[in-house]
């Protein structure tokens, strides 16, 4: 009752208010200066939080539709955090694991529970996730027993695998947090700097804390780096089609864009490559790319 209840006021109800009586469409202001990361954030109303975790949530995507004769068209960069991780901290292991195009979370499940790729459980890749992610953000053996709903001894013991196996991640985190005691900042691969004069503080909880924003702004704040050059050189691209091709709506490390029916195998194949390429990482920057007549039933090609 409570997700229902939220779905039909939070948006059943208030976003058809808010269509624009001029051109029928919905439309969202983006801040550049909100979110510390860098991330561009969504207000008046928030599009880049519309529901996608339930089966009912995404229902309501189905309501965002292309115009007559177009389709939408979602590229999204595939693990980009951590594919920034592996490249940024040269880890051999991750790095090789991406260049074998390999599942990272299979991979990183392999490792910790010490058996073969093709060995790996449903559980064991969902507890590795959690990993991947958790510990790159500073969590510890309490959050990610958690997070992973396993006993905090064998959260402990896998963070330690976890950093066995990928020592070259151990070293970057211990070093990026010693570099901001430092120097009270850090920063992103392109350059752009965040203050941190907080994780010189006494209180252990915000030093902590502070920690925790110096393992991931190089990674949370280049992931937002490299979507803003993405838009940029997209939007460089698809003036040349006029209103054929647009960029519609921008979610973290999503673009939608809305395009003409018979430009959409040539815009997807250059977006793809558009975004692809405009970086060259240790590791392939990998983006997916969807296709539909709606933003909840979309086709992977």
């Amino acid at each position: 009752y409570r997700e229902l209840a939220k779905l039909q006021n939070t948006y059943i109800e208030a976003l058809p208010k808010l269509v624009s009586k001029k051109d029928k469409r919905l439309h969202t202001s983006y801040q550049q200066t909100v979110t510390a990361t860098g991330r561009l954030s969504s207000t008046d109303p928030n599009l880049q939080n519309i529901p996608v975790r339930t089966e009912e949530g995404r229902k309501i995507r189905k309501a965002f539709i292309a115009k007559k004769g177009y389709k939408l068209i979602s590229a999204d960069y595939s693990q980009i955090e951590l594919r920034l991780a592996a490249a940024m901290s040269n880890d051999k292991n991750m790095v090789q694991a991406f260049k074998n195009n390999e599942d990272i979370h299979t991979a990183t499940a392999a490792a910790i529970n010490e058996v073969e790729l093709e060995e790996v459980t449903k559980d064991m890749r969902r507890a590795a996730k959690a990993i991947n992610f958790g510990i790159l953000y500073g969590q510890g053996a309490f959050g990610l027993s958690q997070y992973a709903d396993i006993p905090q001894w064998q959260a402990k013991e896998f963070i330690d695998k976890y950093f066995k196996n990928f020592s070259g991640v151990k070293k970057w985190i211990d070093d990026n947090i010693k570099k901001a005691e430092k120097t009270e900042m850090s920063e992103t691969l392109f350059g752009r700097i965040r203050h941190i004069p907080e994780i010189n503080s006494s209180n252990l909880q915000i030093k902590k804390g502070a920690q925790r924003i110096a393992m991931n702004t190089p990674l949370q704040g280049t992931a937002a780096d490299i979507m803003k050059i993405a838009m940029v050189k997209t939007q460089g691209e698809l003036e040349k089609f006029g209103d054929n091709a647009n960029i519609l709506l921008q979610v973290h490390d999503e673009l939608i864009l809305e395009v003409k029916n018979n430009l959409v195998a040539k815009m997807a194949k250059l977006v793809r490559k558009t975004m692809e390429e405009l970086i060259k990482l240790k590791v392939p920057i990998v983006v997916d790319v969807s296709i539909g007549d709606n933003w909840e039933e979309m086709k992977k090609i």
